[in-house]
């Protein structure tokens, strides 16, 4: 149904909740045909693992992780009745790097950018496509939350001296989610103003 909206407040980390509200709008609108994860957390910053708190280590994975594999994890099975869906799972470039001082957040990228793997090489041949995006540092509220000492170290490791902006990544999601991106799956993209040139 085009131009039609549905709205769902659902907490990522609860697995029922995800659930329903993706039959439920698969009841309204049909199978989805793409599917973005894009929240996320940076949990306590600027501080060694053996300071960190175990409970905000679990919290970060229960939204970074855990959210992107339970939306995943019922919206595949409603792709693969149209053999076709566009899967794109937000990373960062901390998931494949690593940033000093933020030991919860990278480790729980890097789980991010392994299930786009996996993912990517699981439904390759059903018409489905997975990839993952691994921005540098983009403006936002996140990151305006967190300390300057933490966001001068991120910012400084990128050649073009500058945090992306939510334009960059925009432009970058609509491509990855298109029809026109048919061939690359299991990828992870960079939008990290040279940081990662591999």
């Amino acid at each position: 149904m085009e131009g039609y909206h549905l709205a769902y407040h659902v907490d990522v980390t609860k697995e029922d909740q995800v659930k329903h509200a993706i039959l439920e709008a698969a009841k309204i609108v049909g199978s989805p045909h793409i599917l973005v994860n894009s929240a996320g957390v940076t949990g306590a910053t600027n501080i060694r693992s053996h300071e960190t708190d175990t409970e905000d280590v679990a919290r970060v994975f229960d939204i970074n992780f855990y959210g992107s594999y339970y939306t995943s994890k019922y919206v595949l099975p409603l792709m693969l009745e149209k053999e076709y869906g566009r899967v794109l799972h937000i990373a960062s470039i901390a998931g494949k790097e690593g940033n000093a001082g933020m030991l919860a957040y990278s480790t729980s990228k890097a789980a991010v950018i392994a299930m786009a793997k996996v993912q990517g090489k699981e439904y390759a041949d059903m018409g489905i496509n997975v990839n993952a995006l691994a921005p540098a540092v983009i403006q936002t509220p996140l990151v305006d939350a967190m300390p300057e000492l933490q966001v001068r170290y991120m910012t400084d490791k990128i050649p073009a001296k500058r945090c992306g902006t939510l334009d960059e990544v925009a432009n970058l999601v609509a491509y990855i989610v298109s029809p026109m991106n048919s061939f690359t799956t299991g990828f992870t993209f960079d939008l990290s103003g040279g940081r990662a040139t591999y």
